[in-house]
């Protein structure tokens, strides 16, 4: 099957990818590669392919929420893609985690139905959690640079504006630190597609203080400092 939505070429995307949300944050952080190449552009999936300490990396665009994650996901892994980075931003659910730190997810709860009904033909639920040796080398690139991070499972929503105060409590009740919106489907992707996923998130606003939101200035920074540190881990990464 060839893509109909990523209209790179075969050769065009690497092996290790690193993947955001944001089409502007991927033009962001494709100038930290050397001789980026933009090879898509279609439907806004902006990716970009360059090199990083020697090794050839994409940094691809997956949209907004989890249907849109697997349909590009699918595709990168049609053109070469074999290990992913998820690098977006996350409203934490607890009081003691504060703007602009990161969270490393351990797993991702999610409601039932939709798209995992689609994928797994029934009612089942399976472990959400990410490769674990990529992730722990996410840990260790982490610790090697300072940089604030707490590890933890998040709830990924289907529902950006259906979050209230009734929300924050049901979801950080049952152990999860953060709320956002991919790495369910991401994570439950690597283990039936055989890719190995993982994911950094920056707290962009925290809904257990009301909602409180990172300046944009602020917010840059922070995905900026954390940008280094994620591609560390994922070209040191050997599967």
């Amino acid at each position: 099957m060839n893509p109909v939505h990523i209209l790179a070429k075969k050769g065009e995307i690497a092996e290790k990818i690193l993947f955001v949300g944001d089409p502007g944050r991927a033009t962001l952080l494709a100038n930290i590669l050397q001789d980026p190449k933009l090879v898509n552009q279609n439907r806004g999936f902006l990716v970009y392919t360059g090199s990083y300490k020697g090794n050839i990396v994409s940094i691809a665009t997956h949209g907004i929420g989890g249907p849109s994650a697997a349909i590009v996901l699918e595709e990168l892994m049609m053109l070469g893609g074999k290990i992913f980075i998820r690098y977006g931003t996350t409203g934490a659910l607890v009081p003691e985690i504060n703007l602009g730190e990161y969270i490393i997810p351990t797993g991702a709860s999610y409601n039932q139905g939709g798209l995992f009904y689609q994928y797994l033909k029934d009612q089942a639920c399976i472990g959400a959690t990410p490769d674990f040796e990529l992730m722990s080398n996410i840990v260790k690139t982490f610790s090697m640079s300072n940089l604030k991070y707490h590890l933890g499972n998040v709830f990924s929503s289907d529902a950006f504006y259906a979050e209230d105060e009734e929300f924050v409590k049901r979801w950080s009740s049952r152990g999860n630190i953060a709320v956002e919106m991919e790495c369910a489907t991401l994570f439950t992707l690597g283990k039936i597609k055989s890719a190995k996923i993982a994911a950094v998130l920056v707290v962009s606003d925290n809904l257990a203080k009301g909602g409180q939101w990172i300046s944009k200035e602020e917010l840059e920074k922070s995905v900026m400092d954390g940008a280094k540190a994620i591609l560390d881990a994922l070209v040191s990464y050997s599967n």
